[in-house]
């Protein structure tokens, strides 16, 4: 679908802000009426439309925020328990709780970036996981589980929605939980969350369609991390 408006706008209604296209509100691909629950987000989502170039194709990477605001409002919803489980899962198997036996620049790296994120949780949460060596699977504390499944439920739907995105995409529910909290600025959760393959990428280079995938990866990182900013009327880092 190409551009259909010529103009977008925000205004009050349905409970929140509804974000308008040539004044008639905006719909979630299940036809519901896309309504933020603050101007600040209604705005950054109007925003993203208006910057759609004129007669381009509708794509998706123009519109992140947009995408996070359906998904809360389509799916989180009417699938909230399973959307829960899904995340906090991660805590199980952090990305970040797995680390290499060697190259010694690797491991000491590794160290370096991922071990203040394993201590903040541990300190803002109460949810101290175990770091291993190598990709054999290792069990974490039941009461570090329970507690993230509590963290990741304490959150909205819409906020979920984008919880849910960040860690999906990073691997690990950790840095989705600093950078929800204002913790972590989005390039320190991409570097972060792709340490292991930007090393990679230092030693042997870098090809077209990593560099593709990567600046995806950073986008929606970016995307995550403005959206849950913007419902909470907060400033991003960095």
């Amino acid at each position: 679908m190409k551009r259909f408006y010529k103009e977008t706008a925000v205004d009050t209604g349905d409970g929140g802000y509804r974000v308008l296209l040539d004044g008639k509100p905006m719909r979630t691909p299940a036809k519901a009426v896309l309504v933020a629950p603050t101007r600040a987000l209604a705005q950054a989502i109007a925003t993203e439309w208006q910057e759609v170039p004129d007669r381009a194709e509708l794509n998706v990477s123009h519109l992140r925020l947009t995408r996070l605001a359906a998904t809360a409002i389509d799916r989180v919803t009417v699938q909230r328990e399973q959307v829960i489980e899904d995340t906090a899962k991660y805590g199980g198997f952090d990305m970040l709780c797995y680390r290499a036996p060697a190259p010694s620049s690797l491991v000491e790296r590794q160290h370096e970036m991922w071990q203040p994120l394993l201590d903040w949780v541990a300190e803002r949460y109460g949810a101290r996981l175990v770091v291993a060596e190598g990709t054999t699977f290792v069990a974490q504390p039941t009461d570090a589980l329970a507690r993230l499944r509590e963290v990741v439920a304490a959150h909205g739907d819409l906020a979920l929605a984008a919880l849910y995105n960040l860690t999906h995409i990073s691997g690990s529910l950790v840095i989705a939980l600093a950078v929800a909290e204002g913790h972590l600025p989005a390039d320190k959760a991409f570097a972060a969350a792709q340490l292991d393959e930007l090393y990679q990428i230092e030693r042997w280079g870098e090809d077209p369609t990593s560099t593709l995938r990567h600046e995806n990866i950073r986008h929606d990182i970016e995307a995550g991390a403005l959206f849950l900013a913007l419902l909470e009327n907060r400033r991003l880092k960095g």
